[in-house]
């Protein structure tokens, strides 16, 4: 009888210390379950008894990106199209034509074709607009009209496209197309190497290895590594690249996570290629994700001089996790801290202000890091450089003109044109700003400030309040003021508009290839960055 009482009683104890140790987890299941359940019976109810017909993909589509619109940016919902093009991204491989494309409602316009691939071989152009695909017209295809492009190597395939007005068209033989992570690589003078990293796809760090020995072989004993412009990538070829400059068994980053697994210390697990040799690292505000993971952690280790403009500002972690019939969502899974212990993650999407929009990190909220010389550093807003560079600019105005697509069609106008024998001794001139504003006004450039949203908003309700016959004067002069003072932002922004008008003019003549030749010429970035290379003293004086 005592052994069975006692069995009675420790089964109960038991019962209750896995009960205690999984009722979180049971908690949140039950939730899960209930709200997919209300969630499911809602959906049916709706198709079966709503009072016009009902797309249910489309209805689908809009609850899936609401729902994540809550989170941050990062976290997807990723369709078979958009698995296929990341997993281009990745790889950097595909079979198509060879072009960048941008898909408009009735037509694809060509970006930018890639050297020696198909869609330059068979003379198209920045700025064609490509109108029919076979027998498609593409203003009529209700599907991604990009796809039709693509196909396996060595098939054909026709466009009618639009150029300057006129109507051509073209036999394209497509082909496989390799994307490439450093797209240049060269010597700046006969001492100092220049890499261009443009991407962290899975040839990343081959791609880049490979720069760095070659460039040691032709006497480089000194790099430039330029990050500008790079969206960042995958995160364990930012790790090894990394080490090509740090010893083996360094912390280079690391992630933390409310999921245990995810919990992660990265070390450099290979011999560097060269753990002295003078370096510096180019980044600016569009420098993302792996890219500040690796300019961070040469700063915050003291093996790099950093030079340009603020990084964009993303420690965040994502994860692809794959659904049914084909699709995919990513995840943001945790945040990453460089080798001094900062994120560097820049906007806050878990304390957003009363618009429900992510707010800014504030200056005064950063926290002091130091580095392994002791050097301070800072977390919440990108990686700040050690040697700030880069034209004033107003992301509002820029973006805007950028968004309307007027620079790009400013410089394919300008190609057809302007006739260059030496694109490397190509610079705009004031007359040239000029005539860009002009282009503006023809081309009804406009666009609406937050101020005057408020402004229209606030003069709106003075209607209803039969208050606006007071206030007319008043509000028709802030609109003109308001106005005035855009036509200044564009004149303060003039050197950055310029650098973009000039790159895009420039590859219209000698392609991305061309550019960076252009740039060892002509960019401050590299200029100044040469210029710290070239004097070991003010180099050191950096890092110390």
């Amino acid at each position: 009888m005592k052994k069975i009482f006692t069995k009675k009683v420790i089964i109960p104890v038991m019962l209750g210390v896995v009960f205690l140790t999984t009722s979180a987890f049971k908690n949140d299941f039950f939730e899960i379950a209930k709200q997919i359940e209300i969630f499911t019976t809602l959906f049916k109810e709706l198709n079966m008894n709503y009072v016009d017909e009902t797309n249910p993909g489309a209805l689908m589509d809009t609850a899936i990106k609401s729902m994540l619109a809550d989170l941050d940016p990062y976290t997807n919902f990723m369709n078979e199209q958009d698995v296929e093009a990341a997993r281009i991204n990745n790889t950097g491989d595909y079979t198509g034509i060879g072009a960048r494309i941008k898909t408009m409602e009735d037509k694809l316009v060509v970006i930018e074709p890639y050297k020696d691939y198909p869609a330059d071989q068979a003379g198209l152009k920045p700025g064609d607009e490509i109108i029919k695909i076979g027998n498609t017209v593409v203003a009529n295809y209700k599907d991604h009209a990009g796809d039709l492009l693509k196909g396996t190597s060595d098939s054909s395939v026709e466009v009618t496209y639009l150029r300057q007005g006129k109507t051509h068209t073209a036999t394209i033989k497509r082909a496989e197309v390799d994307i490439k992570a450093v797209p240049h690589f060269s010597m700046v003078n006969d001492k100092t190497g220049y890499i261009v990293l443009t991407r962290f796809n899975n040839k990343a760090y081959v791609e880049t290895n490979y720069a760095l020995r070659d460039l040691k072989a032709q006497g480089a004993t000194k790099i430039i590594l330029d990050l500008r412009g790079n969206p960042g990538g995958l995160l364990n070829e930012a790790i090894k690249i990394v080490n090509l400059f740090v010893p083996k068994g360094q912390l280079v980053v690391t992630t933390k996570s409310k999921v245990k697994k995810y919990n992660r210390s990265y070390i450099t697990q290979n011999q560097p290629i060269d753990t002295e040799i003078p370096l510096v690292v180019l980044i600016d505000g569009a420098s993302a994700s792996a890219s500040e993971i690796v300019s961070g952690a040469l700063q915050d280790l003291d093996r790099a001089v950093i030079v340009g403009a603020r990084s964009f500002g993303k420690g965040l972690v994502q994860r692809p996790k794959q659904l049914t019939y084909g699709t995919q969502v990513k995840i943001t899974i945790s945040r990453y801290y460089t080798p001094s212990g900062r994120c560097i993650q820049s906007l806050d999407y878990w304390n957003r202000n009363e618009k429900g929009e992510a707010v800014r990190v504030k200056q005064e909220n950063y926290h002091e890091f130091k580095t392994k010389n002791g050097r301070k550093v800072f977390d919440g807003g990108g990686v700040l450089p050690d040697v700030a560079l880069g034209a004033t600019k107003n992301p509002t105005i820029t973006k805007a003109i950028q968004d309307n697509d007027l620079i790009f069609n400013y410089a394919v106008d300008y190609y057809y044109n302007h006739k260059i024998e030496d694109i490397n001794s190509f610079t705009l001139t004031d007359k040239d700003f000029s005539n860009f504003k002009s282009y503006l006004k023809t081309n009804d450039f406009s666009f609406e400030t937050e101020t005057e949203k408020a402004l229209k908003k606030a003069f709106e309700t003075s209607k209803k309040e039969a208050l606006n016959d007071n206030i007319k004067k008043e509000y028709d002069d802030l609109i003109n003021q308001l106005n005035i003072s855009k036509n200044t932002v564009i004149d303060e922004n003039k050197t950055y508009l310029l650098e973009l008008l000039t790159e895009d003019i420039v590859k219209c003549y000698v392609y991305r290839e061309g550019l960076y030749n252009y740039y060892k010429v002509h960019d401050t970035e590299i200029k100044k960055a040469s210029e710290i290379l070239s004097n070991s003293s003010s180099y050191q004086s950096y890092l110390r």
